[in-house]
């Protein structure tokens, strides 16, 4: 298996990584069946990458054997976001047979984090994700890996989320504070629904901390906004 680096990781203040930790935690206590988890948004610019990533990253560190894949084959911004160097395959590049699974995913420079990037944009997203190289992926990686985190598109603009939900375990809706309206919300999440994956709940991200009376300083230097970083996660009850 060949390596890449990633050069670059976001930088975790207090605040966000006891968020990562508890969405960790929850995520473990949803049941050992719980491998393949699909992240999706509403919209774009939700912050839906950045917590799959770190989601990845926090993981592994733990000890776990952790897989990150990207199928945001439509507008993907993972390679030159994190600086990462030496992906020369991808996703892509295996679900049109043009390479072999172990030619597309490599190890890090990050312990137990395994990636396989998107790859070269296609002209049918949906029908890939949707063919039999992709299931048969999920089937080889599950023997391997501990976990499979998986950053979809936003399903509110296409339905590949819901196409890769499909082999999936588990999803998690990424939604940012006072911008989704709750209606768009209920349908995002009611098509999640029907691809039959289960949904271990949703992520509620940039939301205002306020400490002692005031708003504390704001964490979330990635995004440039008047919002904290910390993630509020609401488990579904069975």
């Amino acid at each position: 298996m060949e390596s890449i680096t990633i050069n670059k990781v976001d930088h975790l203040d207090f605040y966000k990584s006891e968020a990562y930790k508890t969405l960790r935690t929850n995520i473990q206590f949803s049941g050992d069946d719980i491998k393949a988890i699909a992240l999706t948004s509403c919209t774009p610019g939700e912050g839906k990458s950045t917590v799959s990533f770190n989601l990845a990253i926090d993981i592994a560190r733990s000890g776990k054997r952790v897989v990150y894949i990207d199928t945001d084959l439509r507008r993907t911004a993972l390679v030159g976001r994190y600086r990462i160097q030496g992906a020369n395959k991808g996703l892509t590049h295996f679900l049109t047979n043009q390479c072999s699974i172990n030619d597309c995913i490599y190890a890090t420079n990050i312990p137990n984090l395994h990636m396989i990037t998107a790859g070269p944009i296609p002209p049918n997203p949906s029908e890939l994700l949707g063919n039999k190289y992709f299931q048969q992926m999920m089937v080889a990686l599950r023997r391997v890996f501990d976990y499979i985190i998986i950053d979809t598109p936003p399903l509110g603009s296409v339905i590949d989320s819901a196409i890769v939900a499909k082999e999936c375990d588990g999803a998690i809706l990424i939604i940012k504070a006072n911008t989704i309206d709750y209606r768009f919300a209920v349908k995002v999440k009611d098509q999640l629904e029907k691809s039959g994956c289960r949904i271990l709940g949703a992520i509620l991200t940039m939301v205002p901390v306020k400490k002692k009376g005031y708003y504390s300083k704001y964490y979330n230097s990635y995004y440039g906004k008047d919002y904290s970083s910390d993630y509020a996660v609401n488990k579904r009850k069975k």
